[in-house]
């Protein structure tokens, strides 16, 4: 009985992992024709382009480091997108969580002497994440208290970080000479690399696996996909609504601080505007390519990390423009955001609660 029992359960645990993994795939196939189409129009030979385009993200362990490092920012800007989805919210805000992260952990990097560094890179990290938790609760709370839009408060907040963390670079906080940036942060502040390999890489995985363990297997986060789905039926529950909505922005806005200050303290070295522009708004295309789910989020973030770390010797190799990257990035979100054309393409149909819903604000 045990054995027909496992039988039956392995190929139904095969058929949900090919569902959950069809459409994004055929998402990323689609995209890539269609790129390949507008490479050929522009005169371009679209097996040299991409065959350049792996050599840049994969060709040596220098560029599969550089492949990494350019996905760890994604990987936790994904994962702060997709963890607002699972409470029903659609936080736009994660570029400016992330600049606050950024440079919060680069002022704890550069401010303080003599730490060693079991404690000043932790602190540095942690204080970071908590600055982007707490911007990523301004929203929450707005929408629990007046009934604000997060999609509305979400991007407003983002140019007043964007303005704010401008300031600072370039006024009390600003490095000698013209450039506006802050000093560089103390060697004890720093993430490692070992070799080619950003240790701040496995601090997102850890962060992937840890945000997948508070989803499902905690009461808080089976309290926050409840109220996601349907925060009526929560509050009738017990659930406290307005207390986990904040929560869940405070969460995202940790994980979106952590990726900032992830590149100040492991790639940037300080904090310099312009060096983290549009991370945060990639995290939204990461999170739709994976569903949502935190951990589809590690492979999604790394193919787009891939195509960004390789677009350079695309360039020189194949003469094709950089901005081709971006193209087909938005191809794919629109493959993904579009899914019944996938499904009619896949022969996919959907299951009832199977689609994602961006979010519940608009009604």
């Amino acid at each position: 009985m045990t054995t027909q029992t496992d039988s039956k359960a392995k190929p139904s645990r095969l058929m949900a992992i090919w569902r959950a993994a069809s459409i994004p795939l055929a998402a990323v196939i689609l995209a890539l024709l269609v790129g390949a189409v507008i490479l050929l129009i522009s005169g371009a030979n679209p097996i040299a382009a991409y065959s350049a385009l792996a050599k840049g993200a994969f060709g040596s362990t220098a560029a599969f480091g550089r492949t990494l490092e350019k996905a760890t920012p994604l990987i936790l800007g994904g994962l702060a997108v997709a963890f607002a989805f699972k409470g029903g919210l659609f936080n736009i805000g994660g570029q400016g969580q992330l600049l606050f992260g950024a440079i919060v952990a680069a002022g704890v990097g550069f401010g303080i002497d003599g730490l060693p560094f079991i404690i000043h890179m932790p602190l540095a990290l942690l204080m970071g994440s908590l600055a982007g938790a707490l911007y990523g609760a301004i929203p929450g709370a707005l929408k629990t208290y007046t009934g604000a839009r997060e999609v509305i408060t979400t991007i407003m907040l983002n140019f007043i970080a964007i303005n704010f963390t401008d300031w600072l670079a370039d006024g009390p906080w600003k490095d000698e000479g013209i450039v506006a940036r802050t000093p560089a942060i103390a060697e004890a502040a720093a993430i490692p690399t070992w070799g080619n390999i950003p240790a701040g890489f496995f601090l997102a995985i850890l962060a992937a696996v840890a945000t997948w363990y508070l989803l499902y297997r905690t009461t808080t986060g089976y309290e926050i996909r409840t109220v996601g789905l349907n925060s009526n039926a929560a509050k009738y529950a017990g659930i406290k609504v307005s207390y986990t909505v904040i929560l869940t922005m405070a969460i995202s806005g940790f994980l979106a601080g952590m990726g900032g200050a992830i590149e100040t303290l492991g790639v940037v070295g300080r904090y310099q505007p312009g060096f983290n522009a549009g991370l945060g708004f990639d995290g939204i295309t990461i999170a739709l390519l994976a569903r949502t789910n935190p951990l589809g989020v590690v492979p999604a973030a790394l193919l787009v990390g891939a195509m960004q770390a390789g677009s350079s010797q695309m360039q020189f190799d194949a003469h094709v423009p950089f901005q081709i990257i971006d193209v087909i990035q938005a191809l794919i979100l629109f493959f993904v955001s579009a899914d019944m054309i996938v499904r009619w393409i896949v022969r996919v149909q959907p299951e009832e609660g199977e689609q994602v819903t961006l979010s519940t604000s608009w009604g």
